[in-house]
């Protein structure tokens, strides 16, 4: 039992851990109003363990490559039990690792964790639970702190609880967003740090914890973006879990949710439906929100070309919407995206090289001082283009200090395409390959998308959406038709999975060709006959992951593969290694 005023001390905690945490921000826009988020929350789904691609694929990749394969494999596992042993399983768990893409919910599923505990409701064997953002603990920079000093500063209650009482309750410290951490994390520094007065950098503090030299007795949970889940290493963690974010009946609940006519949503999910990448990428709750932007706007108004289809084009027309919202000095009149303002391709191109400049380099957050490099000024641009309320987010956290991202990743990358395409616009066409070879030797993917991204916006089609933000953009289309040539007879040496993304990058480009001969090879009698290469291998191996008809007979070693490179594997080889060996139970 607990003495009496550290019961009380702890409730006091608890109590203001539920007045943070009851209520959920809605929309993305500055001062829009709160909501409960009992209110709004859906359940996600989660599961035990990781998949074998989150350390190979980019986050895109990992929804596609999953896809079918999670039908057949889940072991989901509810938010409320993530830090308890599931059936069978006997030894405890103390350090919890959660997965994620970008978008996925592992911060709303950590504040639905925290809010059902401090309102009594679940896991009330737990006597504190102590969040501690990465995006908070950025902003105290290389200042040196006790693991003591550090709760203190964060939940001010701790200051008031005598340092020799830490150890007597059972404690969750809960570190959300690692992939937002510009801290290093060296789990080879040898110096054990056991005294929770001990100041030191917060880097050792945390490793210590997680090692379990530092409290032995509290509780870690950490939610990170795949790439940066791995600075962990798996002997320091007990739990993998990984938030998948929508399955398939939530996705069709949220489009039925956010239409109260029903022949919009019924409109909206038959067009989803029908391109399966679309489909696919709605299993992020932040993609839902901007298919259905763009998809409501172009459907109540006079709109009268084709929906969107790929994600270069559904990104293009999200971003035109996004600058024609608010504009202040425009009054009631709309422009058209060739009239794109100066004041609005100013902002978008100046976000844009932020966006460039910090892929790189893996940072998705961002501070005032990168925001100063770039000479990108958010006030004033506010007044030009909704694209800073809407796309670009700003916080307020602890000291008062502002945190800006994207609201999601892919609009990072997005927009850092669109800033190398305009930077490269007088030229010709050649830096495509050369940016493609380049993303085709990382052995994460890390700028498959952006590679996309940057493919599809050489589409004239995809141009004349952005209109004048491209500046002026080369429409002899016989460049386009060179690299797509060049794109076929790609010789470096690359990893199967690799080729998936110049097969993405052709249907970018809206080139079939490919497809089409993939479709014909499936629907032929006599395959055995035909010729697969490496990039066809790669096709049929992504076409069968998102189809849902099933073969009744797929003998890959009967496929003649004279096109493939002379050192590269079998062709059943290769697609068995981009199927993840899932092919025998889908026959």
């Amino acid at each position: 039992d607990l003495p009496i005023n550290f019961r009380e001390l702890l409730d006091e905690h608890q109590i203001s851990l539920r007045r943070r945490f009851e209520q959920a921000v809605e929309g993305t826009e500055e001062g829009e109003s709160r909501t409960l988020l009992n209110r709004i929350y859906t359940e996600l789904y989660i599961t035990e363990g990781l998949r074998e691609e989150v350390h190979t694929h980019h986050e895109v990749g990992q929804l596609e490559t999953a896809y079918k394969a999670s039908r057949l494999r889940d072991a989901p596992i509810k938010n409320k039990d993530i830090l308890k042993a599931l059936p069978g399983q006997h030894a405890s768990i103390r350090v919890v690792l959660t997965s994620g893409v970008a978008g996925a919910g592992k911060s709303f599923s950590v504040q639905k964790f925290i809010l059902d505990w401090a309102e009594g409701l679940e896991n009330q064997d737990i006597h504190a639970v102590v969040p501690l953002s990465f995006r908070e603990v950025n902003l105290i920079g290389d200042e040196q702190h006790s693991l003591l000093s550090l709760i203190q500063l964060f939940h001010p209650t701790f200051q008031k609880i005598p340092t020799e009482q830490l150890e007597l309750c059972k404690m969750l410290l809960v570190f959300d967003g690692l992939d937002e951490s510009r801290l290093f994390l060296d789990f080879n520094n040898s110096q054990v740090v056991s005294d929770v007065t001990q100041k030191t950098s917060i880097s050792l503090l945390l490793t210590n914890l997680i090692q379990g030299h530092l409290l032995p007795s509290a509780l870690v949970w950490i939610t990170s973006r795949p790439a940066a889940a791995s600075q962990i290493p798996p002997s320091c963690v007990d739990r993998l879990t990984e938030v998948r974010g929508f399955n398939d009946a939530q996705k069709e609940e949220y489009f039925r949710r956010r239409f109260t006519d029903e022949n919009m949503s019924n409109r909206i999910l038959s067009h989803i439906r029908n391109s399966r990448s679309l489909y696919i990428m709605c299993e992020v709750p932040v993609f839902c929100w901007i298919t259905t932007v763009v998809l409501e706007h172009m459907l109540t108004t006079e709109h009268r070309g084709e929906l969107p289809s790929t994600l270069t084009d559904m990104y293009s027309h999200f971003l035109v919407v996004q600058t024609k919202r608010k504009k202040k000095y425009q009054q009631e009149h709309e422009v058209g995206p060739q009239e794109l303002v100066e004041g609005d391709k100013e902002v978008l191109l100046k976000l844009g090289n932020l966006a460039f400049d910090n892929l790189e380099k893996g940072n998705i957050m961002f501070y005032q001082e990168d925001l100063e490099k770039c000479s990108l000024d958010v006030i004033e641009a506010s007044v030009y283009s909704g694209v800073c309320t809407e796309i670009f987010r700003r916080e307020c956290e602890i000291f008062q200090k502002p945190v800006y991202s994207f609201v999601h990743l892919s609009i990072q990358e997005f927009l850092a395409a669109v800033y190398m395409f305009h930077c490269y616009i007088n030229r010709n066409n050649e830096f495509l390959i050369r940016v493609l070879e380049k993303s085709l030797q990382s052995r994460t993917g890390h700028l498959d998308l952006f590679v996309r991204f940057l493919h599809g916006l050489s589409v004239e089609s995809n141009q004349k959406i952005l209109g004048s933000l491209l500046g002026r953009t080369n429409k002899k289309q016989k460049n386009v038709q060179a690299v797509i040539q060049r794109m076929k007879k790609i010789t470096i040496k690359m990893s199967p999975d690799r080729g998936i993304n110049i097969f993405h990058c052709l249907m970018e480009m809206q080139d079939r060709l490919v497809h089409r001969e993939i479709q014909e090879f499936l629907k032929s009698e006599n395959r055995s006959e035909k010729k697969l290469s490496d990039i066809h291998c790669s096709a049929l191996a992504y076409m069968l992951q998102m189809s849902d008809e099933v073969l009744d007979e797929l003998d890959l070693n009967r496929y003649n593969a004279t096109g493939l490179q002379p050192a590269a594997p079998e062709p059943h080889a290769v697609l068995l290694s981009l199927l993840g060996g899932s092919l025998g139970e889908e026959k």
